[in-house]
């Protein structure tokens, strides 16, 4: 500052004394005389205007090569100058290039190259927190996990690029399969981004599977904060990680607090059918059959499910069938055109031994919803009425192959489950268990004891043991 200063004067002063030296050479008419050492030089007006030039030029010159001096030597010193922001833009240029080509390596699935590009970055640039990044993502395509994991913990001691270091070990965590120490990254990378959605997600599926639901709800309750997820989807999680709660609670033997937490859980989300059929045994235990019959019409025409049905029959465990029948209409009358609506009605029917009355509820259901279930029940229909033997062999060799019908299906993988969970078994994915018929899926185990619900009681199945005897019967003297 101080040397464009005196530069900026030293002009101003040469203008002026060149203009009073003007002035002087155009009011004489003899020229400009000039003695240096007893040497004396005249000079005409176009001769003393030409040697002014020269001065000019001169002085001009010497100007830049003090200039030209003074940064040369606060260059070397180590002080910013023209000559350094030169080096330093051209080390920038080739430093943002490598990067470039880097990244480029990295699209195209080069790890090796995508390293020696980081590395010549890093060289030119010395700016870690965008070579590590590199170099990590480099390493981890070149399959060397151990450079990659040793950049990630480099990352760590810088606050701008912690979040990413712990994000890229965690990762490392999840692919070996140590979800425990997963787990514990998680939730740090949690507290120091607690908006990425990512994280929330990975930090949920988690908590499910090590069983902490009480830290996957207050997750649960940070998603829905930030808008990760719409607040319907939020009650319809927060209820299926409440049950789970309950669950824990029902093997602890803490039975007061899972009643408690069973009816709290089934008011949020009552179409949930597991959580439905906590509550409505926590109010059997407690003696109020009145609202655990409310609770499972409420349930019933917006999922029917045989567990719903077998808990409508434990509030009554010892009646008779026709006293059975007759109660349980409040629940047949509730979506009836519903497939298990029909076989439920077709179930009571028989273990009243009205036949007729349960081949009517059935319907063409054997012909349009054809499962081992509806045609086991065909089975004991046509054994009721006395039907001959090759006619309920033929029903129960339909049964025997046909599909299961509808089971828990995780949405995600398409596993069957056996009962329900809130993680799928297979692929680990959190809420995705859905009540449906799997597509595609080979049968799982034997139907014979599942043919019917445990709300007909022992009559039917003895009708359906005695028809799966004789149908065995006959295949082994077949046989023989």
């Amino acid at each position: 500052m101080l040397w464009s200063l005196v530069k900026i004067l030293g002009f101003v002063v040469l203008i002026a004394l060149l203009a009073y030296g003007a002035g002087l050479l155009a009011e004489s008419s003899e020229g400009v005389r000039i003695v240096v050492a007893n040497m004396e030089f005249t000079l005409q007006p176009l001769q003393a205007a030409i040697a002014a030039g020269l001065l000019l030029l001169v002085v001009w010159v010497i100007i830049r090569l003090v200039g030209l001096c003074i940064a040369v030597l606060r260059f070397l010193n180590g002080d910013e100058t023209a000559i350094s922001r030169y080096f330093n833009r051209n080390r920038e240029r080739k430093g943002y290039e490598a990067m470039a080509e880097g990244l480029v390596a990295i699209s195209s699935g080069d790890g090796r190259v995508a390293l020696a590009k980081a590395a010549k970055a890093e060289k030119y640039l010395h700016r870690p927190e965008l070579t590590n990044l590199l170099t990590a993502q480099a390493a981890e395509l070149s399959g060397d996990s151990k450079k990659a994991e040793e950049v990630y913990k480099r990352l760590l001691t810088d606050d701008r690029t912690r979040f990413v270091g712990i994000r890229g070990i965690l990762k490392q965590r999840l692919a070996e399969g140590d979800t425990d120490t997963a787990l514990k990254l998680a939730e740090k990378a949690f507290v120091l981004k607690p908006r990425n959605q990512e994280m929330q997600d990975t930090l949920l599926q988690l908590q499910a599977d090590h069983g902490d639901w009480s830290g996957a709800r207050k997750t649960l309750q940070t998603k829905v904060k930030y808008g990760g997820i719409p607040r319907d989807v939020y009650k319809r999680r927060d209820a299926v990680l409440a049950l789970s709660e309950v669950s824990e609670l029902i093997e602890k033997g803490a039975t007061i607090e899972a009643r408690e937490a069973a009816i709290a859980m089934h008011k949020q989300s009552p179409e949930l059918v597991p959580g439905t059929v906590l509550a409505a045994d926590a109010y059997i235990e407690e003696g109020r059959p009145k609202l655990a019959t409310r609770i499972l019409k409420k349930t019933w025409p917006l999922a029917p499910h045989p567990d719903l049905a077998a808990a409508f029959a434990r509030i009554e465990p010892n009646e008779s069938a026709a006293d059975r029948l007759r109660r349980f209409e409040v629940l047949t009358k509730l979506n009836p055109d519903h497939p298990e609506t029909r076989m439920l009605l077709a179930e009571l029917n028989i273990a009243a031994d009205d036949f007729p009355e349960a081949r009517r509820a059935m319907g063409d259901l054997a012909e349009t919803h054809p499962t081992a279930r509806s045609l086991s029940l065909m089975a004991a229909i046509e054994r009721g009425q006395g039907g001959d033997d090759a006619a309920v062999r033929g029903w129960l060799s339909k049964a025997l192959v046909a599909p299961r019908g509808e089971q828990w299906v995780c949405e995600k993988c398409g596993t069957p489950h056996q009962e329900w969970r809130p993680v799928c078994q297979s692929c680990k994915s959190f809420d995705t268990l859905s009540w449906k018929v799997p597509e595609d899926r080979p049968v799982q185990g034997s139907y014979q004891s599942e043919m019917l619900p445990i709300i007909v009681g022992a009559e039917a199945d003895e009708h359906l043991d005695k028809g799966v005897e004789s149908e065995q019967e006959a295949e082994q003297a077949k046989a023989e």
